[in-house]
Parts: C-alpha cells; sequence; structure tokens
C-alpha cells in the first residue's frame, strides 16, 4: 500500500467510497470518513451554494477528511470548485473531462486532485495536467464505463505514470482489494458495496436489488449514444435497449426516444425505489454483496479479508515448476 498517498488524504485505511449521485450523500460519506476511508460527496449537477450546504453538513458527521466529486460538465462548475476550495474539503475527484483549468486554484487552496479515467492515454494526460493521483474505473463498474476491464487496465495505467493510481470496478471483498495491490494500485473506490451500507439512503427496493443480484443481473446500456452505463436488469432496461436496437437500423438516428426513457430514471431508483423505471446502477461485483452492513463494518470486514489473503495464501502447485 502507498502510505504516502493514505498520508496526504489523512486515511487510515485505502478504501475510497464511490461519488454515486443520489446516493452519496453526507450521512454515507461522513461514515465512511468516520470508519477509516475516504468518503465521497457527489456534487453532480447542483448549484454551488447547494454543494455548500451538503459540505457544512457533512463536517456537523465528521471531523476525518472527506472529499467531493465536481462533475467538470456541470453548468455551475465554476461555482461548486470555489465552493470547495473555500470550504477546505481535503480531496477533490474529477469526471467528465480534465481538471487542468481548475488545478492552480485546487492546489493553492491544498486540495488533493484525483480524476476518474478510463484509458492509458487519459491517464497521461490527468498527470501531465497535476493530478495527485488517477482513479482507474473498469468496465465492471456500475454506471457511466469505460471500454476496458479493471485487471487490464489498471496495470496498464501503473506502468504508464509516476503517481499513485487507485483501482475500481469489480472490487468488493477483501480478494479483491488484495489483486488490485498486487496489480500495482495504490488504493481502492467501491461504489455497490456502499449503496446497501445502513448509512446508504438509497431505497431499500434499490439495495434488496443488489442483495438477490447474480452474476449476471447487470447490463449496460447507452453503447449507441457513446456513453454506456452498467445498471441492473429490469423493464427500463428491456425498453432502453429494444429502443436501441431499432435506432441502430435507422439512417438518421433520433436519440430523443433514448432521452425520454431515462429522464429521472436514476432519482426513480434511488429515492423512489421504483422496481420497473428506476435505473439500477450497480456493479457485475453485485452478486457478491449479499448483506446490509454498516459503514464500519463494512470496512474492518475489507480489512481483514485482506490481511487474510496477503497473509495466508492459498497453496498451489505451479504447472511448470
Amino acid at each position: 500500500m502507498n502510505q504516502p498517498l493514505l498520508e496526504q488524504i489523512g486515511i487510515k485505511y485505502p478504501i475510497i467510497q464511490g461519488a454515486m449521485s443520489w446516493v452519496a450523500t453526507p450521512s454515507l460519506a461522513a461514515a465512511v470518513s468516520n470508519a477509516g476511508g475516504l468518503g465521497m460527496l457527489g456534487a453532480g449537477h447542483e448549484p454551488g451554494e447547494v454543494v455548500r450546504k451538503t459540505i457544512q453538513e457533512a463536517k456537523k458527521l465528521t471531523d476525518k477528511p472527506f472529499g467531493v466529486n465536481v462533475l467538470l460538465l456541470s453548468p455551475y462548475v465554476e461555482e461548486v470548485v470555489d465552493v470547495v476550495c473555500e470550504e477546505g474539503v481535503k480531496v477533490v475527484t474529477t469526471g467528465a473531462g480534465s481538471p487542468g483549468k481548475f488545478m492552480k486554484k485546487f492546489k493553492e487552496a491544498g486540495i488533493t486532485v484525483i480524476p476518474v479515467v478510463a484509458s492509458v492515454a487519459l491517464a497521461r494526460r490527468m498527470q501531465n495536467d497535476g493530478a495527485d493521483a488517477i482513479i482507474c474505473e473498469g468496465m465492471e463498474a456500475g454506471g457511466h464505463i469505460g471500454k476496458l476491464t479493471t485487471m487490464t487496465l489498471v496495470p496498464q495505467v501503473v506502468d504508464a505514470v509516476s503517481i499513485p493510481v487507485i483501482a475500481a470496478g469489480g472490487i468488493a471483498d477483501g480478494r479483491g482489494i488484495a489483486a488490485a495491490i498486487m496489480l500495482g494500485a495504490s488504493a481502492v473506490q467501491l461504489g455497490t458495496r456502499f449503496v446497501v451500507a445502513h448509512e446508504s439512503i438509497a431505497h431499500e427496493n434499490f439495495k434488496k436489488r443488489i442483495l438477490k443480484a447474480r452474476d449476471i443481473d447487470t447490463v449496460v446500456t447507452g453503447q449507441i449514444t457513446g456513453h454506456p452505463v452498467r445498471v441492473l436488469r429490469n423493464k427500463l432496461t428491456k425498453e432502453y435497449l429494444k429502443v436501441e436496437k431499432e435506432i441502430t437500423s435507422d439512417e438518421q438516428p433520433d436519440f430523443s426516444k433514448l432521452e425520454a426513457i431515462g429522464k429521472g430514471a436514476l432519482r426513480k431508483a434511488v429515492v423512489e425505489g421504483d422496481k420497473h423505471g428506476g435505473s439500477f446502477m450497480a456493479g457485475q461485483i453485485a452478486g457478491l454483496v449479499s448483506k446490509e452492513q454498516s459503514c464500519e463494518d463494512i470496512i474492518q470486514e475489507l480489512m481483514r479479508e485482506y490481511k487474510e489473503v496477503v497473509s495466508h495464501p492459498t497453496d498451489f502447485e505451479m504447472p511448470f515448476s
């Protein structure tokens, strides 16, 4: 494990909570931070003052470091950046673009900047732009994904950059953490496992969908739009994929049909628990998540499993010895 990275961020364990939209709230972020990991708040498309209130709410729940995910495509990104700097946020993760434009402001505020990437080229660019570390997210993850798997992406990025690499996608237990560390990662980011935490505000229907999920229960939608998203199968995904096929056969594709189907679907899943019309974003690892726990118990279990794996690796015979 990269102790300097953990010390720079100010956390005890190499575990970062994914900044999942509608789920990454103060209650969850604070609980993860209090348990020794790095809790994250999702700024999403919210205005700066809304983000400020969210940050201040989290401060009331923890005196430990936590971070904010800044969506660079947000129409309010300029004011959100100002807010996180003014509020003394310790860590910022970014998505949908390069934070280069704001790097000077982040650095002057003493913020550790960690962009999320899905390719080696983007990782190199982020390092050149001044990033302190990189989150490599494989296509096993829930939500918006890239094209490479975590196992193929992480070692290639580790070889390509000189800053710490954080592995994300397809990690839900200590074995996954050990595998990521062996691939060269300094820490891991988990999303799906924390959706079912006691402190998560996700609707019970969302949590139950994850807890009952099998290994093959996720599907990728949005391939045709260039913005693929991994979600759990339901009536919504069936309809979405059907329309995708219809559009593929059109000479002049009309993506407005897909936009109409997906509009507000994530909120329907997280807040309303709409089993049929909600977008239940979850990773392929959902099949391994079988119980609802506190963030403290999740992190302690993860680290216990990790230590067991690295201390007592499974014995096997070398086939070519």
